[in-house]
């Protein structure tokens, strides 16, 4: 039997990656008309790109980010605020 606590750690991508991929979907999503809160959300719960639009190349930018790297800088900001 294994004690060892696991560990788990992001990607390559930084911070400010993220962000600004996150704010080329929100303003695609505002765009086309949809609630960017909403289609981010369900996105994130889904993994199913269809939450997010294709204008602007959001669909293809949202899908470069791992969701678990995206989880943990939403947490990580939120808790940092």
């Amino acid at each position: 039997m294994n004690d060892r606590t696991m560990t788990f750690s992001i990607g390559d991508q930084t911070e400010q990656q993220i962000r600004n991929i996150l704010i080329t979907v929100y303003d695609a999503l505002k765009e086309k008309g949809y609630n960017p809160i909403n289609q981010i959300v369900g996105y994130i719960l889904s993994e199913d790109p269809t939450y997010i639009t294709t204008h602007n190349n959001a669909r293809n930018l949202i899908r470069k980010i791992d969701r678990d790297t995206l989880l943990q800088s939403l947490v990580k900001y939120y808790i940092n605020s």
